[in-house]
């Protein structure tokens, strides 16, 4: 006779069932044992360099610690020039960007302008290729033999080598990432505040200063620091144009490869750091002061038709956009032109002199290998790592020691990481020796540097998963791998595939991170630019810099028709007529 207890149960089923956390003994310890993998992962990656130049930077030339490396590049009046040099350019190239994307992401969100899209995708091309092409772009516009060089010295400006250079190259370059931040906040926007607004009578200038800009401010605090911080530690435009005006990026690069001087080199690098890590210090504070812009009551906001309003916003979108495709259009003409600039007959001879005579066949192989292997790896590992962090249980001591590392990346320049892993895998008895000047380290260096916004947008995709899907799996006695496959996984796919694009695009037009660590083996297209240029083969750098982009914007195509498919199977339950 057995006993029933609530529902109708029998007590004796009750008594011969092993407790929930028993029967999940070996997930806990599998999963465990995978989120230690992702801890390993960081510390390699990561916090082993980091440390390396620390130590190196710290080393005095008889092998003690101390600080005589740091006084002795003090005193030299070069560093302090080459300090102000990248503050001011980097602050210089804020205060003229943003406002000009705020401008256009406020045509985009705010007016009814016609063809939206397409000057949206326009402004992504800085994207698709290195940052270079900018730079020789601006060589052919206004160089020594640039069309438009007699205009430029006209402005008053001495020659496009040095301060001015970086500057408009940096521009182009920066633009797309302070758009998108800006859009962002923008978008999100109560269209109940203007409604309110509009019933008080108040004129449009007092609504952009009261409601506007207040409910972006975040955006622009945020659009601007990312500004500083990537022109602060940008390395491939100053090395092109920048001339004989030193920046702190350069100084790293003639200190390593031009003296062998590692640790004056580490101590550089520490200053390039420390600038990086203070802005995203103060981003990360801040946003921690950010409130919901939307509320669960919120009414989007429409822009409504202006004619005056939308021709001036169209107008202004158009020249900015024509101004993007004349760098971008430049560096495809320059590429085609036989002779410049005294035979401007289209030819492929930079295109075979950049991919045969030079032999940079095989630079664009290993880049193209080295984008898959990161598309591939990197998504599994910052997914993998954001699942465990999101929807497992366990070794709680990791768990925040992962999510600190997780953000690091963000705050660490290229060309710091770069030197630290020369450091670390030289380390006389380190075991992952064997990975130096290998595609292996350039695979891992470049997941690392670019793991901390993969990781963000996975942990926003897991978050969105409400999870009880967990728990009630695991109260039918679902296995977790069937949850995982029929219902974790088909919702992180388009999230997935977005995340694999991001890692395969930069991957390809990298140059700082990777510029200490290739071989002859596994040299690859961006440094490959870099080399042409300084050989004076400006024409099969500009090839090589179009082809780049061309192979992203074919991959990203390829992206977006797979994302469609994807979406086609996996999201209708997105679709709210099914």
């Amino acid at each position: 006779m057995s006993v029933l207890v609530g529902n109708d149960v029998p007590m004796t089923s009750v008594l011969r069932a092993p407790p929930l956390r028993q029967r999940m003994h070996w997930i806990d310890r599998l999963s465990s044992l995978a989120l230690l993998g992702t801890v390993v992962l960081l510390l390699v990656g990561l916090i082993g360099p980091l440390l390396f130049i620390l130590s190196k930077a710290l080393e005095t030339p008889e092998g003690a610690a101390g600080r005589s490396a740091f006084a002795s590049y003090l005193a030299s009046p070069a560093l302090m020039q080459s300090l102000w040099h990248s503050v001011w350019v980097s602050l210089l190239v804020m205060v003229i960007v943003v406002p000009l994307a705020f401008t256009f992401a406020y045509a985009l969100t705010r007016s009814c302008m016609p063809a939206k899209s397409l000057l949206r995708t326009v402004t992504l091309l800085p994207l698709l290729a290195p940052s270079l092409l900018s730079a020789i772009s601006l060589i052919y516009w206004f160089g020594n033999q640039g069309i438009a060089k007699e205009a430029w010295l006209a402005l008053g400006f001495d020659g496009i080598y040095g301060p001015s250079g970086i500057v408009l190259a940096e521009c182009f370059a920066v633009f797309p990432h302070v758009l998108m931040i800006l859009v962002t906040a923008l978008t999100l926007a109560d269209a109940r505040l203007y409604e309110a607004a509009d019933a008080l009578g108040t004129s449009t200038a007092r609504k952009f200063f009261t409601i506007t800009l207040p409910g972006a401010k975040y955006g622009l605090i945020s659009a601007g620091l990312v500004s500083f911080t990537l022109v602060m530690t940008d390395f491939g435009i100053p090395k092109v144009v920048g001339g004989k005006f030193n920046v702190l990026a350069t100084d790293v690069f003639k200190l390593v490869i031009g003296q062998q001087d590692y640790q004056r080199g580490a101590v550089v690098a520490l200053f390039l750091l420390t600038p990086a890590a203070l802005t995203f210090a103060v981003d990360y504070f801040v946003q921690r002061k950010q409130v919901s812009a939307l509320s669960a009551r919120a009414v989007a906001l429409v822009p409504r038709p202006s004619r005056r309003f939308d021709a001036l916003m169209t107008a202004y979108c158009l020249v900015i956009v024509a101004l993007m495709l004349a760098m971008f259009g430049m560096a495809v003409f320059a590429s085609f032109a036989t002779m410049w600039p005294y035979n401007l007959t289209p030819s492929w001879t930079h295109y075979a002199s950049g991919l045969f005579d030079a032999d940079l066949a095989s630079a664009m192989v290993n880049s193209l290998k080295l984008a898959a292997c990161c598309a591939l790896i990197g998504t599994a590992a910052v997914f993998v790592g954001a699942y465990l962090l999101e929807k497992t249980q366990g070794l709680a001591w990791a768990r925040p020691l992962v999510r600190l590392m997780a953000m690091l990346p963000m705050a660490v320049p290229g060309l710091v990481l770069g030197l630290g892993y020369i450091f670390f895998f030289n380390a006389p008895g380190n075991p992952l020796n064997f990975m130096y000047q290998s595609l292996a380290i350039l695979v891992l260096c470049t997941i690392i540097h670019f793991y901390t916004t993969g990781h963000l947008t996975m942990v926003t995709a897991l978050k969105s998963i409400d999870p009880e899907f967990e728990a009630v799996s695991a109260a039918l006695k679902v296995p977790f791998y069937k949850t995982f496959w029929r219902v974790t996984l088909p919702i992180c796919l388009p999230t997935l595939l977005d995340v694999s694009r991001y890692f395969f695009i930069n991957a390809m037009t990298t140059i700082s991170a990777v510029v200490f660590l290739y071989s002859p083996d596994t040299k690859l297209a961006a440094v490959a630019i870099l080399n042409l240029d300084e050989a004076g083969d400006t024409g099969p750098a500009a090839a090589m810099a179009v082809l780049i982009a061309a192979t992203s914007l074919v991959v990203t195509l390829l992206y977006m028709a797979l994302g469609k498919f994807v979406e086609r199977r996996t999201q209708r339950w997105r679709d709210p007529s099914r």
